[in-house]
């Protein structure tokens, strides 16, 4: 791998690290994640890739497999599933966890059974939903775990849909915070039940346990969670001023701390950051050298404005670097993706934007060609 360092501390802006802004900001919370959702700038992290027992959180991930398979075509939202007699003992009234009180033997419409999982958290509407689209919960969540895997979750691990205790069932706070995410762009018509504050079922009247959806503070989603293995557990997104947050957290005492860790740091992503434009759209961010070709080194642009969140104060340094196979062998059409540029706020790795070649470039002569051959020869193993 080849690398241009651009140090940008002058050029563009001086910034400081998540890893500073940890000392800015302390929580009482074991693990935290926080991030700006249109640039995926990373404002807040600790120990953010510990593995721990999902809860209830393992319920965004039912759920994304069941937005995917409406999306697909698969599934519709007046398709009804049937309450077996496992689903109706397990997660119903009985089990003494989160229900929705569906009935044994009953038939229930899809968008009831969404809502039942988002707003009641109801166990029985999972099992339901795994039931009807698998066969079985066990190869449900076999899908749930490949689905992840597809999304860019490398560490999660799924048993089952509800995210009742199961060995070998893990998530990280990091990755809970990209699947809110990818569920906010990827399924904005279902993202909206998130921010749903009640939901009567079987004549039950029963209120969304998010805990922000109740502050004023602009929240409108996700999901809460508890085991005694790992506390007291969050994942929620906040839409103020014209921004959007997401943040995970885990390993909380309490109900109320909670509550009051999660508003915090929301709070203050809101308020400690402002906007800082890096590149223009179509500007030049660097260039990547080229082989055999008629230009000794091509354009490299991002494919569109690029941006970032910046402590406003304690700032420190920025560094970005433009990563890539190198050098290009010609020729290079104007579009391909070559590179990508990795910004560093601090210690910590804040922002990954892929890089595509700005212009076309042809192979060169035979002596361009003749050149670049003898130069790789002598230096090529260098790198």
């Amino acid at each position: 791998m080849k690398s241009i360092a651009l140090f940008l501390i002058g050029a563009v802006v001086a910034l400081t690290s998540p890893a500073a802004a940890a000392q800015l900001f302390d929580t009482r919370a074991g693990q935290a994640f926080m991030v700006d959702a249109d640039t995926g700038t990373i404002l807040y992290e600790k120990d953010p890739d510990i593995l721990i027992p999902p809860a209830s959180l393992a319920k965004l991930m039912t759920m994304e497999v069941v937005f995917h398979a409406i999306k697909s075509g698969r599934l519709t939202m007046r398709d009804t599933f049937l309450v077996s007699e496992n689903a109706w003992r397990t997660g119903g009234a009985s089990s003494g966890g989160s229900t929705m009180f569906a009935e044994l033997g009953s038939s229930i419409s899809l968008e009831d059974l969404i809502q039942g999982v988002i707003v009641q958290s109801a166990n029985d509407g999972c099992i339901i939903i795994a039931e009807g689209m698998a066969g079985s919960e066990e190869r449900f969540a076999e899908q749930m775990t490949q689905r992840a895997r597809e999304i860019g979750l490398e560490k999660s691990v799924f048993k089952n849909s509800t995210g009742l205790p199961a060995e070998g069932q893990v998530v990280t706070v990091r990755e809970l915070v990209k699947l809110a995410r990818h569920i906010w762009k990827e399924y904005p018509q279902f993202y909206e039940f998130y921010g749903q504050r009640e939901f009567t079922w079987n004549g039950i009247r029963q209120f969304n346990r998010n805990p922000l959806l109740r502050m004023d503070i602009g929240a409108d989603g996700l999901k809460t969670g508890y085991t005694e293995a790992s506390g007291y557990a969050i994942v929620g997104s906040v839409m103020r001023g014209g921004r959007r947050l997401f943040v995970g957290m885990s390993d909380m005492a309490s109900e109320n701390e909670r509550a009051e860790e999660s508003r915090r740091l929301l709070d203050w992503g809101i308020r400690a950051f402002e906007k800082t434009e890096l590149f223009a759209e179509n500007e030049i961010v660097g260039e990547a050298k080229t082989y055999g070709a008629e230009k000794s080194h091509v354009g490299l642009r991002a494919g569109g404005p690029l941006a970032i969140f910046v402590p406003i104060t304690n700032r420190d340094r920025l560094i970005a670097r433009i990563v890539y196979k190198g050098p290009v062998v010609a020729p290079v059409e104007e579009g391909t993706e070559l590179g990508t540029l990795k910004v560093w706020i601090g210690d910590t790795l804040s922002q990954e934007t892929p890089l595509y070649a700005a212009e076309s470039v042809g192979p060169g002569s035979l002596y361009s060609r003749a050149l670049d051959a003898v130069e790789e020869l002598a230096i090529g193993w260098l790198r």
